[in-house]
């Protein structure tokens, strides 16, 4: 290879997967430099005003109606418009789980190993608001990347939690309407664009990543619904740890694998013959690298029958107890409402100020911050939660300091003192980097939602004096541009 050594292995497997004029168009895409892609926030644009406005190329994916493909030498991770959460960057084959599962507005959605989110925003956009998403990861560190993320996009409705799955089914058996489960696996499908992962490979292989995907799932299938709908998906080949698991899963639990709902002229189906034979098995989706411009993936769609049965777990015992380090943490009372304590005079001033009732009955305040809840929460004491709904911002002595979580999930016309300025204003990147900004703006004194072209970059607070307006930062330290 030109760029890097495939493992022998890996290659002998692949030819007996392929036939020859396959096999040699798979080895050559390894030749070819990955294609990078972003995903738009359409909780915040759409297509159309998309294309009048972006900055940098606009080509589409074929097979994701929001997704678009970007150059090299473009860095849209740079550019304003990531700060205001338009876009999320993500590998183009791995857009495609999150479109499969078959969301409807309202429904309950689970996305299992969620980290760092590319997945649960693209989730949260089609609840568009309603409903619920419970976001979690095992790994605390990644599931506060996976909170970021959320909160960048303008999430209101979801739960970022970071528990074991096996924990997780004891709060929310048969609860959730859709599922996805993004599993842990060997990556092969990832050696081009990160070839440090082949050392992962060659050290784990793909039998230890099967057996945690064999731990995992069961717990996956008792939290959804009889009726309901879950994806399996992976970003490796390996026929192990996809017909095979699917097979293990339709065998075990009360599933049947269903046709997935896009169609792509790049795309190819799974083999039942590299399972248990079943052919439902050619339900399932197959990106390969040389079909279709991006690293490959797999994903399955699987319904659970309305015959709740559900086989004892095969879990293994040692993982649910042992696979994370730490436990809950003991806090205050988490049900104290606010709508029950009476806030601040200056907290339900700011409220008044926002374009959307704020629910006193679904308020929650701990230590000062208060949070609006998505509806209908199970009891989730017990679990490591990192936010339950939207923080709204915090209670001090006289005051109430809005969030930045509240200003991203903002529009407009939401708030009612707004600082417009343009993409190319210098006062944009002086806001970005944490600075104070000053200028003749035509805007109220207190807080304003400063933004880019109309979408909201955070909240500052203005100081008049004549016609000039001073207007101090209050951007978190974490989302600033560095």
């Amino acid at each position: 290879m030109g760029r890097f050594l495939l493992p022998s292995s890996f290659t002998e497997r692949m030819k007996t997967y392929l036939s020859l004029d396959e096999y040699e168009a798979f080895l050559a895409s390894y030749e070819e430099t990955n294609k990078s892609g972003l995903r738009l926030n359409t909780l915040k644009i759409g297509n159309e005003e998309w294309e009048k406005i972006a900055p940098f190329s606009v080509e589409k994916i074929s097979f994701i109606e929001n997704g678009y493909f970007y150059e090299d030498n473009e860095r849209p991770s740079k550019h304003p418009f990531y700060y205001a959460g338009l876009y999320y960057l993500q590998e183009p084959s791995a857009m495609l789980p999150a479109k499969a599962l078959p969301v409807e507005e309202g429904d309950r959605i689970l996305d299992l190993c969620a980290a760092p989110g590319g997945k649960s925003t693209e989730l949260a956009a089609r609840l568009k608001g309603t409903g619920v998403l419970v976001s979690n990861d095992i790994s605390n560190s990644r599931a506060k990347a996976l909170l970021k993320n959320i909160e960048l996009f303008g999430v209101r409705n979801a739960v970022v939690i970071s528990e074991d799955p096996a924990k997780l089914a004891k709060t929310f058996k048969g609860w959730f309407d859709k599922i996805l489960v993004d599993a842990p696996c060997s990556g092969e499908g990832m050696f081009r664009k990160q070839p440090g992962i082949i050392k992962n490979w060659e050290q784990y292989g793909t039998e230890y990543y099967h057996k945690l995907q064999q731990e995992i799932l069961p717990h996956a299938v008792e939290m959804l619904k009889p009726g309901g709908y879950l994806v399996y998906s992976t970003c490796t080949f390996s026929a192990e740890e996809d017909e095979g698991m699917i097979s293990e899963l339709i065998e075990k639990y009360p599933l049947t694998v269903e046709k997935i709902a896009l169609e792509n002229e790049g795309f190819d189906h799974g083999r039942p013959e590299w399972g248990n034979g079943d052919e439902s098995i050619s339900n399932t989706i197959r990106l390969w690298p040389h079909r279709i411009k991006g690293e490959g993936h797999f994903c399955a769609l699987l319904k659970k029958n309305e015959d709740n049965s559900v086989v004892k777990s095969v879990c293994n015992v040692a993982y649910a107890e042992n696979s994370y380090k730490g436990k809950a943490s003991k806090k205050k009372d988490r049900n104290e409402n606010p709508g029950r304590k009476k806030l601040q005079p200056e907290t339900m001033q700011f409220f008044d100020k926002l374009g959307f009732k704020i629910p006193l009955e679904r308020l929650e305040m701990r230590d000062g911050r208060i949070y609006l809840l998505p509806e209908d929460l199970p009891d989730l004491k017990g679990l490591r939660i990192l936010r339950s709904g939207l923080l709204l911002g915090e209670e001090k002595t006289g005051r109430f300091e809005p969030s930045e979580a509240l200003a991203m999930s903002l529009k407009t016309d939401e708030f009612d003192n707004v600082l417009k300025l343009e993409v190319n204003s210098q006062d944009v990147l002086k806001y970005l980097k944490g600075e104070t900004i000053t200028g003749e703006y035509g805007i109220k004194q207190g807080y304003c939602l400063v933004t880019v072209e109309g979408f909201p970059l955070g909240f500052g607070k203005a100081t008049l004096s004549g016609s000039m307006v001073t207007i101090k930062n209050k951007i978190l330290p974490g989302w600033r541009m560095m």
